[in-house]
């Protein structure tokens, strides 16, 4: 005998009791599943009306998750992608800035530990630092090898 059928609804919950999720993101999700008559966007609008999905609340949680290993330029792509824009985004920039080089050199020291003696092995760490989303100014203060607060 087969499991029942979750409702879109139920579906939905489930999904969002796992994680935060954005609401392009649980749309697309629940479109694969929403059968005719489904109407996905009103579900949307009466999860965030009920404050179950919150643009706010998935922001500060892929944050939280990211900004140990990443930086500003990669987290701010990924929470374009997921649909959060504007003046969220500006706000949500502003915020991380502070923290950008002192997360870079965190990330510098946990891969590395040692200040490069070559070009060639500087120019490897610039480089792994940049790919992580890192500003050019935060990759060369974790360079030097020491945290530099502004």
């Amino acid at each position: 005998m087969a499991a029942p059928q979750l409702s879109l609804k139920g579906r939905a919950l489930r999904y969002l009791s796992m994680r935060e999720h954005s609401r392009l993101e649980l749309g697309r999700k629940l479109s694969r599943h929403a059968e005719e008559g489904d109407d996905v966007d009103a579900l949307l609008d009466f999860l965030e009306k009920n404050n179950w999905l919150s643009q706010e609340r998935f922001s500060e949680a892929l944050i939280h998750r990211r900004s140990a290993r990443f930086g500003n330029s990669r987290i701010m792509a990924e929470l374009q992608s997921h649909g959060v824009g504007g003046e969220a985004l500006q706000e949500l920039k502003a915020g991380l800035k502070d923290s950008e080089t002192a997360r870079a050199c965190d990330v510098w020291q946990r891969k590395f530990g040692t200040v490069a003696l070559h070009p060639a092995e500087r120019n490897k760490q610039a480089r792994f630092l940049m790919q992580r989303g890192f500003s050019q100014k935060a990759v060369q203060a974790a360079l030097k090898g020491e945290p530099q607060e502004p």
